[in-house]
Protein backbone atom coordinates (compact mmCIF):
# COMPACT_ATOMS: atom_id res chain seq x y z
CA UNK A 1 0.00 0.00 0.00
CA UNK A 2 1.42 3.35 -1.03
CA UNK A 3 1.29 6.13 1.53
CA UNK A 4 1.30 9.85 1.03
CA UNK A 5 1.69 12.74 3.39
CA UNK A 6 -0.67 15.61 4.15
CA UNK A 7 1.19 18.90 4.11
CA UNK A 8 -0.20 22.20 5.40
CA UNK A 9 -1.20 23.14 1.86
CA UNK A 10 -2.58 19.70 0.87
CA UNK A 11 -1.43 16.18 -0.08
CA UNK A 12 2.08 15.75 -1.33
CA UNK A 13 2.27 12.43 -3.18
CA UNK A 14 6.02 12.98 -3.62
CA UNK A 15 6.66 12.65 0.13
CA UNK A 16 6.48 9.10 1.46
CA UNK A 17 4.86 8.84 4.90
CA UNK A 18 7.90 6.93 6.26
CA UNK A 19 10.20 9.71 5.06
CA UNK A 20 7.94 12.32 6.65
CA UNK A 21 7.97 10.33 9.92
CA UNK A 22 11.79 10.21 9.96
CA UNK A 23 11.97 13.92 9.12
CA UNK A 24 9.56 14.86 11.92
CA UNK A 25 11.48 12.82 14.51
CA UNK A 26 14.77 14.45 13.45
CA UNK A 27 13.43 17.53 15.27
CA UNK A 28 12.05 15.71 18.31
CA UNK A 29 14.76 15.62 21.00
CA UNK A 30 14.97 12.39 22.94
CA UNK A 31 16.87 11.43 26.04
CA UNK A 32 19.60 8.86 25.56
CA UNK A 33 19.82 5.65 27.58
CA UNK A 34 22.26 2.76 27.45
CA UNK A 35 20.91 -0.75 27.84
CA UNK A 36 23.34 -3.49 28.88
CA UNK A 37 22.73 -7.16 29.48
CA UNK A 38 24.38 -10.55 29.42
CA UNK A 39 23.05 -13.67 27.77
CA UNK A 40 25.32 -16.67 27.59
CA UNK A 41 28.33 -15.12 29.31
CA UNK A 42 28.83 -12.39 26.70
CA UNK A 43 28.01 -8.80 27.77
CA UNK A 44 26.29 -6.60 25.23
CA UNK A 45 25.05 -3.03 25.16
CA UNK A 46 23.38 -0.49 22.94
CA UNK A 47 22.26 3.12 23.10
CA UNK A 48 18.59 3.95 22.67
CA UNK A 49 16.57 7.14 22.45
CA UNK A 50 13.18 5.50 22.99
CA UNK A 51 13.04 5.09 26.78
CA UNK A 52 9.74 6.19 28.32
CA UNK A 53 8.28 6.13 31.80
CA UNK A 54 5.18 3.93 32.00
CA UNK A 55 4.31 3.72 35.70
CA UNK A 56 5.74 4.61 39.09
CA UNK A 57 3.99 1.81 40.98
CA UNK A 58 5.53 -0.54 40.23
CA UNK A 59 8.29 1.47 38.51
CA UNK A 60 8.00 0.43 34.86
CA UNK A 61 9.61 1.68 31.65
CA UNK A 62 9.31 0.82 27.99
CA UNK A 63 11.77 1.06 25.13
CA UNK A 64 12.15 -0.07 21.55
CA UNK A 65 14.79 -2.47 20.27
CA UNK A 66 15.50 -2.41 16.55
CA UNK A 67 15.52 -5.71 14.71
CA UNK A 68 18.59 -4.38 12.85
CA UNK A 69 20.70 -4.25 16.02
CA UNK A 70 22.89 -7.27 16.72
CA UNK A 71 22.50 -6.60 20.47
CA UNK A 72 18.69 -6.63 20.54
CA UNK A 73 18.22 -10.41 20.60
CA UNK A 74 20.75 -10.87 23.41
CA UNK A 75 19.11 -8.16 25.51
CA UNK A 76 15.66 -9.70 25.00
CA UNK A 77 16.94 -13.17 25.92
CA UNK A 78 18.81 -11.95 29.00
CA UNK A 79 15.49 -10.89 30.60
CA UNK A 80 17.20 -8.56 33.14
CA UNK A 81 18.84 -5.60 31.41
CA UNK A 82 20.51 -2.67 33.13
CA UNK A 83 19.23 0.73 32.03
CA UNK A 84 21.79 3.54 32.32
CA UNK A 85 20.91 7.24 32.19
CA UNK A 86 24.04 8.87 30.73
CA UNK A 87 24.80 12.55 31.27
CA UNK A 88 26.60 14.93 28.94
CA UNK A 89 29.96 13.82 30.38
CA UNK A 90 29.03 10.22 29.42
CA UNK A 91 28.54 11.11 25.75
CA UNK A 92 31.64 9.12 24.60
CA UNK A 93 30.16 5.97 26.19
CA UNK A 94 26.74 6.63 24.63
CA UNK A 95 28.43 7.09 21.24
CA UNK A 96 30.47 3.92 21.73
CA UNK A 97 27.35 1.89 22.53
CA UNK A 98 25.65 3.36 19.46
CA UNK A 99 28.51 2.33 17.14
CA UNK A 100 28.01 -0.85 15.17
CA UNK A 101 30.75 -3.41 15.77
CA UNK A 102 32.40 -1.45 18.61
CA UNK A 103 33.92 -3.24 21.60
CA UNK A 104 31.62 -1.84 24.27
CA UNK A 105 33.38 -3.68 27.10
CA UNK A 106 36.97 -3.41 25.93
CA UNK A 107 40.05 -1.81 27.45
CA UNK A 108 39.41 1.65 28.82
CA UNK A 109 35.69 1.05 29.34
CA UNK A 110 34.84 1.12 33.05
CA UNK A 111 32.32 -1.56 33.89
CA UNK A 112 31.61 -4.25 36.43
CA UNK A 113 29.08 -6.98 37.04
CA UNK A 114 26.26 -6.62 39.52
CA UNK A 115 25.93 -9.38 42.14
CA UNK A 116 23.22 -10.83 39.88
CA UNK A 117 25.63 -10.97 36.90
CA UNK A 118 24.47 -8.13 34.66
CA UNK A 119 27.09 -5.75 33.24
CA UNK A 120 26.95 -2.15 34.52
CA UNK A 121 28.93 0.87 33.41
CA UNK A 122 30.48 2.26 36.59
CA UNK A 123 30.98 5.82 35.33
CA UNK A 124 27.23 6.33 34.80
CA UNK A 125 25.76 7.44 38.11
CA UNK A 126 22.09 6.69 37.39
CA UNK A 127 21.12 3.12 36.53
CA UNK A 128 18.43 0.52 37.18
CA UNK A 129 18.37 -3.24 36.85
CA UNK A 130 15.07 -4.27 35.30
CA UNK A 131 13.09 -7.38 34.49
CA UNK A 132 11.43 -7.64 31.08
CA UNK A 133 7.73 -8.22 31.73
CA UNK A 134 6.28 -7.93 28.25
CA UNK A 135 7.25 -7.64 24.60
CA UNK A 136 5.29 -6.44 21.59
CA UNK A 137 6.60 -7.23 18.13
CA UNK A 138 6.23 -4.37 15.67
CA UNK A 139 7.48 -4.29 12.09
CA UNK A 140 11.27 -3.94 12.37
CA UNK A 141 11.34 -3.62 16.16
CA UNK A 142 10.22 -4.99 19.52
CA UNK A 143 8.66 -2.81 22.18
CA UNK A 144 9.93 -3.90 25.60
CA UNK A 145 8.20 -3.23 28.91
CA UNK A 146 10.42 -3.69 31.96
CA UNK A 147 9.84 -3.39 35.70
CA UNK A 148 12.65 -1.77 37.68
CA UNK A 149 14.08 -4.04 40.39
CA UNK A 150 16.95 -2.05 41.90
CA UNK A 151 19.15 0.86 41.03
CA UNK A 152 21.19 3.85 41.98
CA UNK A 153 20.70 7.56 41.56
CA UNK A 154 23.77 9.61 42.41
CA UNK A 155 23.25 12.84 44.26
CA UNK A 156 20.51 14.91 42.68
CA UNK A 157 21.90 17.12 39.96
CA UNK A 158 21.11 20.73 40.82
CA UNK A 159 21.30 21.79 37.16
CA UNK A 160 20.03 18.97 34.90
CA UNK A 161 19.64 21.43 32.02
CA UNK A 162 23.44 21.69 32.00
CA UNK A 163 24.26 17.98 32.29
CA UNK A 164 21.46 16.15 30.45
CA UNK A 165 22.22 14.36 27.20
CA UNK A 166 19.77 14.32 24.31
CA UNK A 167 19.80 12.99 20.77
CA UNK A 168 18.48 15.34 18.09
CA UNK A 169 18.87 15.39 14.32
CA UNK A 170 21.27 12.42 14.42
CA UNK A 171 23.63 14.26 16.78
CA UNK A 172 24.32 14.37 20.51
CA UNK A 173 23.54 17.53 22.44
CA UNK A 174 23.51 18.98 25.91
CA UNK A 175 20.35 20.73 27.01
CA UNK A 176 20.66 24.49 27.30
CA UNK A 177 19.42 26.80 30.04
CA UNK A 178 15.64 26.56 30.41
CA UNK A 179 13.32 29.14 28.90
CA UNK A 180 11.85 31.36 31.64
CA UNK A 181 8.37 30.17 32.55
CA UNK A 182 5.47 32.56 33.25
CA UNK A 183 4.59 32.81 36.95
Amino acid sequence: MESTCLMSDGWNPELDLSDAFREAFRFQPAGAAIISADFGGQPTALTISSLISVSTSPPTVAFSLSAKSASSAAIRQAKTPVIHFPRLEDMPLAQLCASSGADRFGPGVNWTRLATGEPRYTDVGVWFRARIVNELAVAGATLIMAELLEGQVDEADAHPEETSLVYLNRRWHGVRSPVPQPS
